[in-house]
Order: structure tokens, then sequence, then C-alpha cells
């Protein structure tokens, strides 16, 4: 069982940047895959990025690519997601998600049946 509490959202105007965390309790935490999702008024959730065990392979969302960075401290039980040159349209509840599935399968990171525990999400308002 893991618990996920994200912190770091806010407003910002477009083109300015902001840094999630997402704090993780237990000990196995260098044992899930970490995963970043957004939901979006009226819309699925849908998947941003997400990284392996131990930090050396990361992908994507299309959308975001070139702009938002996920990293994790496996010291500090904490995954992070930098987003710079924000847009309008990243605006949304933003949820951090941990997935005991074998690293291998990297092809299915970016499903959110993947993954087994989620957080309660934060709020990122970037303004036009």
């Amino acid at each position: 069982q893991v618990q996920l509490v994200e912190s770091g959202g806010g407003l910002v105007q477009a083109g300015g940047s902001l840094r999630l965390s997402c704090a993780a309790s237990g000990r196995t935490f260098r044992r899930y895959i970490m995963g970043w999702f957004r939901q979006a008024p009226g819309k699925e959730r849908e998947f941003v990025a997400a990284i392996s065990y131990s930090g050396d392979t990361t992908t994507y969302a299309d959308s975001v690519k070139g702009r938002f960075t996920i990293s994790r401290d496996n010291a500090k039980n904490t995954v992070y997601l930098q987003m710079n040159s924000l847009k309008p349209e990243d605006t949304a509840v933003y949820y951090c998600a941990a997935s005991t599935m074998d690293v291998s399968y990297s092809s299915r990171w970016r499903f959110l049946s993947s993954y087994d525990y989620w957080g309660q999400g934060t709020q990122v308002t970037s303004s036009s």
C-alpha cells in the first residue's frame, strides 16, 4: 500500500513554469513505476509522463514533450514534474500515480489501468 500526496500546483501566466511534487509513503517507493496524468474540465484523464524505478527511462505525451520533465528522488520518496512554457491548454488537475507493473512493460505506462495507486490531485491553471 502506498499513499501519494501532490503539491506545487497554482496559477501561472502562459509561458511560465511550475514544479509539481508527489510525496509517497512507504518503504517500497523505488519499486514503483511513477506517472503523472491530468484531467481538464469535461475531458477524460490523460497521460502526461512516466518514469522507471531508477529514473533512467522516461516517456512523455507528445503534447508536453520538450516542455515537461519528470524526475524522481528515491531517497526522498518523491517524484517531480517540472513544467516549462506552460500553455492555457495545460490547465487541468494533475494526478500522481504509482504502478507495480514490471518495468519491461514500458509500452503500457501510458494507460490509466496500469496504475494501482493515485493521489488526490493538484490544480494547475495557466492563464493567457
